[in-house]
């Protein structure tokens, strides 16, 4: 697998000072993880998105912290801006080689569906992405599902289906369901789905107003608690 590198500096610099770093382009985020303790650090804003869209979150990524010897991480997802989507804040999970952890990684759709295709169904997922279990070291950055095997409104795609390799544990419900095909809607549904979504987007439009008036300072600057982080187990 083709290596990531993601080059970073330490940071001083934290709480509503950090708004500095942002100003020239910089992220300010954190290395943590397994009896290490958290360092704060800034990634070059471009970097980061570039690294970020290529590796996600189920791929490892080498961080050189300025002049020592690069790390092997994980990227968590990055905390966006309010407004804009645009990261503001990194959390990079050291890991160990020999110890299991747990990560999200999307799934990617393939394929057409006959009961899309010749019944003018509805493809409807359940879900986008899926929580493995594994070593480091076999990792996958994605997994692929074949929506051809939806044939008609009763056939069911469920995580039991996808197919991992045996070094990878899907932690998951075997029974959730992961993608279907509903019958084509009515004219009536569509109008009231309709009307649904302008309510939604009404309230949200309210929310973001909310969170406008409330960001009056940075975001934390502390690493996830223990229950966000990834599960570690020891072979």
């Amino acid at each position: 697998m083709k290596q990531i590198l993601l080059n970073a500096k330490l940071r001083s610099l934290t709480g509503k000072k950090v708004k500095r770093l942002r100003e020239k382009g910089e992220i300010p985020g954190v290395v943590y993880g397994h009896g290490t303790e958290p360092r704060p650090i800034t990634l070059d804003g471009k970097e980061f998105r570039r690294v970020y869209e290529s590796a996600g979150t189920g791929t490892l990524v080498d961080v050189k912290i300025e002049d020592e010897k690069p790390i092997k991480v994980l990227l968590h997802e990055p905390q966006p801006h309010y407004l804009t989507g645009q990261p503001i804040h990194a959390d990079l999970y050291a890991v160990k080689m020999d110890e299991k952890i747990e990560t999200n990684i999307p799934i990617h759709f393939v394929g057409t569906s006959a009961a899309v295709e010749e019944k003018e169904g509805n493809f409807v997922t359940n879900k986008n992405e899926i929580t493995i279990r594994c070593l480091p070291g076999d990792l996958i950055p994605s997994v692929e599902v074949d929506i051809s095997v939806l044939k008609t409104f009763d056939d069911i795609i469920r995580v039991s289906d996808l197919a991992v390799p045996e070094s990878v544990e899907i932690v998951d419900d075997s029974e959730d369901v992961v993608a279907l095909v509903s019958p084509p809607r009515s004219e009536e549904e569509l109008e009231a789905e309709l009307a649904e979504d302008k309510e939604a987007e009404a309230a949200a439009v309210e929310e973001l107003g909310k969170e406008a008036e409330d960001e009056t300072s940075e975001p934390e600057e502390e690493a996830q608690t223990p229950a966000d982080q990834p599960e570690e187990k020891q072979n």
